[in-house]
Order: structure tokens, then C-alpha cells, then sequence
């Protein structure tokens, strides 16, 4: 197996990130189709309260490239000059017709999209996603950062182990394209995404990357050493490392899915994360805390954490977000979660 012996394109800089990156999931109707003018309204509070150096992230997934359009649209609505913008966008995934009833990838969770998706990670595969990205985001627009999108659930679908080295291969192949791209200059910084960290860390041991994005996998529910060992490193060789879903995609707050995955208060298997919930719930409560802003701040607590990537499809939600990230909690609710068993004893960045 080869790997990909990219080196940094001349003058190179380093990746520097806001505090909060902006998701763009619900301009692609992700769970519900939000109006063209609301859209407008998310774009314009990121904007407005992202000043100065608002990133914005998206994939060609997200409605597959819905987000991608409505996001375009929105910025040349607002006038909003290409220098006033960071765009990151996730490859791997291509827009195709719908012929079917409902799209077919990730079914339910995309409202009224006119298109379907198709993954496509391979070299020429994430070249015709970046065209593709290109012309759906449109001119003047171009997306800085790049990575491949869901590599691990790319490498989970191998059937046995040969396939599981073919398609190790195809994401190197797709990273190689990647890092031509940023050579030459087209695009500036490469980076992964993934809810496996150690899918991530694979890819960062062969490709020469600019960011790291961690999902679900740092959060106040979970937080192993050995995850905070490897961020540390990244970090110490300038790496920069982007903290997402921090929430375990909604469950830790009060929703009903855990790592995408729905869970049932009756199940013997998942009892245990609603207990672990409700003593979390009734502390925040105790202290005067939000839920959101305590998972929002233990996510940044990694001193190797740069950013933290945050989703809403509120406009008001842009705000509040942005002030829960910026509002240190106090000492004794730390400690009273470590006390409770709710983090880790060892855990150093809190109490």
C-alpha cells in the first residue's frame, strides 16, 4: 500500500481557525426544509456575529449540495466579499438525479431535496466532487478548506479484508488528489473529519494534514486519554484540531438520538446513558448552567482544541452559541461532575 507523500504547497501557512465554525447542514434540509428566507436569516447572523474571520462548513451531502447552493446564494445576496468568508467543504459525495421517491442516502434525514447522492472516494471521484462543489457554491466563491468526508464509514462498509485494503487505498488515492489541489494552489488547507478518531488518526499518519476535525468523540460523555494524547500531538506538530458534535449528536441535551443512533429509556443496552443523563440534566439545573453551554465548553477545554464546530437552524441560535463559547462555567460545577462520576477523575482540562 502507498501512501501519499504530499509536501506543503510553497509558503505554506498555518491554519488558523475562529473559536466557532459555522455547520451548514440545515441549508441542505437536514430533519426539516427551512424557507429561502430563513436561510438568508442563518447566513446573515453568521455573518454578523461570526466578524471578523467567519468559516463556514459544509459538504456535498448536506441535500446533496443543497447546502452548497443555498449557502452561494445567501452569500451574494448579502454581498458578502470572498476575502470576508472561509468556506470548508467535505468531499466524497456527488450529486446524481433523484429517481426514486426519496434520495437514497441516508434516507429520512434530508426534507424535500430534489436530488440524490452518490459516494465517490477515489482520486478521480473527489476531483469531480471538488468541480462539482465549485460550480454549486458558484463564483466568487471557492472552498479553502477541503477534506474527505465520512472515511470511516467508507472503510466500515469492507466486506473482508481485501476490500478493507482496497478501499484504504482509495482513500489514499482521494487525499493524493487533495493535496494536489492545494499544491497547485486551487484550495489552501487539507484536513479529515471523522466519528472514528482513529480512522483520523490512520489517515494523519500517511497524509501531510493541515486540521483535524474530532466528532463524537470528545464530549463530556466521552473523553478518552488516549484520544487527548494524540490531540495533544497533533497540536505540539501544528496541526490544528477542530472539536464537532459535542453533544453526541444531540442526546446529551435531551434528544432522542446518541451518535445517530435512536435510543429507547426501555432498552437494558441504553438505560444507562438516560441515568447518566438525567444526574447531568439535574446538575446543570443545581447550578444555574445551560446543558448546551456546559457540553459546549467542555469540548473546548482541550488546551489542543482550536475550534468547535456548531449547528443550528435558528438564526437566533448564531448568538447564543457564539456567547456559550465564550463564558467560562465556574470550578464547582466541574468539580461536582467529576464528584458525580459524570467526567473523568483524571480528566485535567476541568475542575
Amino acid at each position: 500500500m502507498t501512501s501519499v507523500e504530499s509536501q506543503p504547497a510553497p509558503n505554506h501557512e498555518r491554519l488558523v481557525l475562529p473559536l466557532v465554525i459555522f455547520g451548514s447542514s440545515a441549508l441542505g434540509n437536514l430533519f426539516e426544509a427551512p424557507s429561502d428566507k430563513r436561510k438568508l436569516e442563518i447566513t446573515q447572523a453568521w455573518m454578523n456575529n461570526g466578524s471578523p474571520n467567519v468559516l463556514l462548513d459544509s459538504a456535498g451531502k448536506y441535500g446533496a449540495g443543497l447546502a452548497l447552493e443555498c449557502m452561494g446564494n445567501s452569500l451574494r445576496a448579502l454581498e458578502v466579499a470572498p476575502g470576508n468568508v472561509t468556506i470548508s467543504n467535505k468531499l466524497g459525495w456527488y450529486r446524481v438525479p433523484l429517481r426514486t421517491a426519496e434520495p437514497t442516502f441516508e434516507p429520512g434525514a434530508w426534507i424535500d431535496i430534489e436530488h440524490d447522492a452518490e459516494q465517490r472516494v477515489s482520486r478521480q471521484g473527489i476531483l469531480d466532487c471538488w468541480d462539482q462543489g465549485c460550480e454549486l457554491l458558484g463564483e466568487p466563491y471557492r472552498p479553502q478548506l477541503v477534506s474527505v468526508h465520512d472515511p470511516d464509514d467508507y472503510l466500515a462498509a469492507a466486506t473482508d479484508d481485501a476490500d478493507t485494503d482496497r478501499r484504504r487505498q482509495d482513500l489514499l488515492d482521494a487525499y493524493e488528489a487533495l493535496a494536489e489541489l492545494r499544491d497547485a494552489g486551487q484550495t489552501n488547507f487539507i484536513g479529515v473529519g471523522s466519528k472514528d478518531w482513529q480512522v483520523a488518526r490512520y489517515i494523519a499518519e500517511h497524509v501531510a494534514l493541515d486540521w483535524v476535525m474530532i466528532a463524537n468523540s470528545l464530549t463530556l460523555y466521552t473523553h478518552p486519554a488516549e484520544l487527548l494524547r494524540w490531540m495533544d500531538e497533533l497540536a505540539s506538530h501544528g496541526v490544528a484540531v477542530i472539536n464537532s458534535a459535542v453533544f453526541n449528536a444531540g442526546f446529551l441535551v435531551g434528544g432522542d438520538f446518541f451518535d445517530y443512533r435512536k435510543l429507547s429509556p426501555d432498552s437494558v443496552d441504553d438505560r444507562p446513558l438516560f441515568v447518566w443523563r438525567e444526574k447531568f440534566l439535574e446538575l446543570c439545573k443545581r447550578h444555574r448552567v445551560s446543558p448546551v453551554a456546559a457540553c459546549i465548553q467542555f469540548g473546548l477545554s482541550p488546551p489542543s482544541v482550536q475550534a468547535i464546530a456548531l449547528n443550528t437552524g435558528s438564526p437566533a441560535r448564531v448568538a447564543q452559541n457564539l456567547a456559550m463559547a465564550r463564558t467560562m462555567l465556574p470550578d464547582e460545577f466541574w468539580a461536582e461532575a467529576k464528584h458525580l462520576q459524570l467526567v473523568a477523575d483524571d480528566y485535567p482540562h476541568v475542575g
